[in-house]
């Protein structure tokens, strides 16, 4: 909450402009001072410091409400918002319906494993008529990796929505309805954020997805030398939170896994003295890969999909859901995109539902061949 935008919090624009010209952006930046310090930097009177503060603090730290009006503000958000089906039969069930709107929901998952095929399907449902269960829309794809592959999405289209795609021009329709962006640094990236916001309101968008988040971030992009370290992501995590909120459009967000340190392996005391025997455990290691972007990150979304592979098989979780139980789905992916092998989700118990494995992926991706594999 002190991470919110004080441009999108409805101040006379007079004084917003003020806040953002003394680059006093966020809450937190605000109701760190006193009256008498933003005075003096606003060069205003006090009233106007004393309105602004108000507003500030009642937007940032909402008044209470009682479970009843959280439960019918839900049902009306649910009625107005809705859902993206995946079409994934099981894991839209286990979602209460699909990828929420207004929301941010999180792929995570090893390199080739498949978050980039979920993301240009999902894409293309953005896209479809609503006669086909689409969203009749625009979608915005922020391709930070660049593994954005349009040859791949019309075989995707053609074989997933044949009764679409086999009609004179409508893959090229389809597809001119995805808008790419492809960023060259971590500036470009923070401007192409910045622009979404105006497509939005636009251009009919019904979709972002953002592949990856951590593509500036974790090293593997060195153009970049100013890319920032996960600490400094804070503007941009409490950017896209509002952006969700505001535009009421679902948000897709990839991102990639590491390794954990030994420090990391011991999560209590009485564990310390066994740490070597931890990390000399193959098994053990294998289990402890973690998603990328850290904690701040981490409670920032609302859904969490881990994509992860388990002696060869690929698995789909639901890590993280306020309405979901932990449920694990097996999948493959064919010419037509993911697809589940069993509609019926595996109840996962305890931590495991957090780990992410990647057991035989190595040999699967050989086997497999690069073709469906991102």
């Amino acid at each position: 909450m002190a991470n919110k935008v004080i441009s999108q919090m409805g101040l006379p624009k007079s004084i917003a402009n003020i806040f953002a010209a003394r680059n006093i952006l966020t809450s937190k930046d605000a109701l760190s001072l006193t009256e008498f310090d933003l005075m003096e930097l606003l060069d205003v009177g006090m009233s106007d410091v004393n309105s602004a503060v108000t507003h500030i603090s009642e937007m940032t730290c909402p008044p209470y409400q009682t479970a009843f009006s959280l439960m019918e503000e839900r049902v009306q958000n649910e009625y107005l918002a809705g859902h993206l089906p995946t079409r994934l039969k099981g894991l839209d069930e286990a979602l209460c319906g699909g990828v929420p709107f207004g929301a941010l929901t999180e792929l995570v998952g090893p390199a080739g494993i498949g978050k980039t095929q979920f993301c240009m399907k999902l894409a293309l449902l953005a896209a479809l008529p609503t006669a086909c269960g689409g969203l009749n829309g625009r979608a915005i794809y922020i391709d930070v990796e660049s593994k954005f592959s349009s040859r791949r999405l019309i075989e995707i289209g053609a074989e997933s929505f044949p009764e679409v795609f086999q009609l004179e021009r409508m893959a090229q329709e389809m597809a001119g309805r995805i808008l790419v962006l492809r960023p060259t640094s971590f500036t470009e990236f923070t401007e192409s954020l910045q622009q979404v916001k105006l497509s939005i309101l636009q251009n009919q968008i019904k979709l972002l997805i953002i592949d990856s988040m951590a593509g500036f971030v974790s090293g593997e992009n060195d153009r970049d030398v100013k890319a920032p370290k996960q600490h400094s992501l804070g503007w941009h995590i409490s950017f896209i939170k509002s952006l969700a909120e505001f535009s009421r459009i679902p948000i897709i967000v990839t991102n990639q896994v590491r390794s954990q340190n030994c420090d990391e392996l011991v999560q209590y005391p009485f564990q310390a003295e066994n740490k070597h025997e931890i990390v000399k455990d193959p098994e053990r290691l294998n289990s402890h890969l973690v998603a990328a972007l850290g904690i701040h990150w981490a409670h920032a979304v609302t859904i969490r999909l881990v994509l992860e592979s388990d002696s060869g098989q690929r698995y789909i979780k639901v890590a993280k859901s306020p309405i979901s139980p932990p449920l694990a789905f097996p999948f493959i992916i064919t010419s037509s995109g993911i697809s589940l092998i069993s509609d019926n989700g595996i109840e996962v118990k305890g931590p495991e539902i957090h780990s992410i494995h990647c057991q035989g992926f190595d040999d699967f991706l050989t086997s497999v061949g690069p073709s469906y594999n991102g």
